[in-house]
């Protein structure tokens, strides 16, 4: 398939610019010291049951991990292009989940925002990386392509290809 250099340009900056998005996130995160999901788990009203399971004592030091190494993990597989299929599409996952948690039927957080908001626009733009295997484009997905270990094993040529 081949890639015009305007695309090229472009795939790079989108994944730059959701690198950077989930890079920020992981840094409010992972580097504040009594970081919490409860007090936003808590108050989702739509989907309040499904979200209540996370806030429990035994579920909300869990979750908290989850999200703030994976929002880590996301950004930093984003800025390299490597692994970028993968962490994409749980960046699409992530997006659909926070989407779910902030609606308050019809509205997204506020009536502001009418059943689409930013987390649908993040998910968009991440499964187009995804589609346009993005961490071939100025990244390390190309490279790890060709290692030894996934001709040996083309089971998994399709996380890097």
């Amino acid at each position: 398939m081949s890639i015009s250099p305007t695309e090229k340009c472009l795939i790079l900056c989108f994944r730059l610019l959701m690198a950077w998005t989930f890079l920020d996130a992981a840094l409010h995160q992972v580097f504040v010291p009594n970081f919490n999901v409860v007090g936003f788990l808590s108050h989702t009203k739509t989907f309040h049951n499904l979200f209540a399971v996370f806030t429990t004592p035994v579920m909300a030091p869990i979750t908290a991990v989850m999200v703030k190494y994976g929002h880590l993990l996301i950004g930093l597989s984003l800025l390299t292009g490597l692994g970028v299929r993968v962490s994409a599409s749980f960046g699409v996952l992530l997006m659909g989940i926070y989407w779910l948690a902030h609606i308050d039927w019809p509205f997204i957080a506020n009536t502001e925002s009418l059943i689409v908001d930013h987390h649908l626009v993040y998910a968009s733009v991440l499964a187009y990386l995804v589609v346009k295997c993005a961490g071939h484009v100025w990244g390390l997905d190309a490279w790890m392509e060709n290692l030894e270990f996934f001709k040996q094993h083309p089971r998994l040529k399709p996380l890097v290809a």
